[in-house]
């Protein structure tokens, strides 16, 4: 069966993940971090891509990300990708791949699902036991949010205004939200739709993008559709 093509609808949250090959070290110092930053960083900005929020880890990444056009996302996936194996290759004395195939995302409900999916991201080094908090983690976007530092490639979705009226009263209740996780089943839901690539919401937003695309957003029930019976003629 053919892989279904890569949700990307402008206008909309994307959860991107991209992991190294093998699950085999992406970075392997600061410098490496740093370089796929400002890859980040050049490449959304010409691809008119705002990043809301990352982190990087040893073997892979996470992207929440609102892309202006259909082809802003994979084009800047595309750009960053090649960009940082050159460097990578060139500078660890290595040849071939560095990914394990292509990116995953998902398209999200924003008011369901944006918040959720920051604190699923910056807990990422928390369930990797690299670290006791997402404070301790450098290399995410958790300490723009909670006022340690202005990140510029962050870009705040405009939901993120409705944690307070003040940044004070915003970082303040990002701090707390992150400090609480999340359940098992939205870390499951926000896992299995990116993995997958089908879409993260409720009936009526998923109906709403459907409008929007001839892609199948959600999984079908397995088997042929059942025929419909015929009627006896009296």
């Amino acid at each position: 069966m053919a892989r279904l093509p890569r949700l990307s609808i402008p206008g909309y949250p994307h959860h991107v993940s991209q992991r190294g090959n093998n699950r085999h070290p992406i970075c392997l110092s600061d410098g490496d971090r740093e370089r796929m930053l400002a890859l980040l960083q050049e490449h959304a900005g010409k691809q008119q891509v705002a990043i809301h929020a990352y982190v990087l880890m040893d073997n892979h990444f996470h992207l929440l990300a609102t892309p202006e056009t259909a082809e802003g996302l994979p084009a800047m996936m595309q750009a960053v990708g090649r960009s940082y194996v050159r460097y990578f290759n060139d500078r660890t004395g290595r040849t071939g791949t560095l990914w394990e195939g292509r990116y995953r995302s998902t398209v999200m409900e924003t008011e369901r699902f944006l918040l959720a999916c920051m604190t699923y991201i910056d807990l990422n080094p928390v369930r990797a036991g690299m670290v006791h908090a997402p404070g301790d983690f450098a290399w995410s976007s958790h300490a723009h949010y909670v006022g340690q530092r202005i990140d510029k490639l962050v870009t705040p979705h405009p939901f993120v205004w409705t944690l307070g009226n003040t940044p004070f009263a915003r970082e303040s209740a990002y701090a707390a939200l992150a400090q609480g996780g999340l359940s098992a089943d939205q870390a499951a839901a926000l896992t299995d739709a990116t993995l997958r690539g089908w879409a993260l919401g409720s009936e009526p937003f998923l109906a709403d993008l459907q409008r929007q695309t001839p892609r199948r957003l959600q999984q079908t029930a397995p088997g042929r559709p059942a025929k419909a019976r015929k009627t006896a003629t009296p």
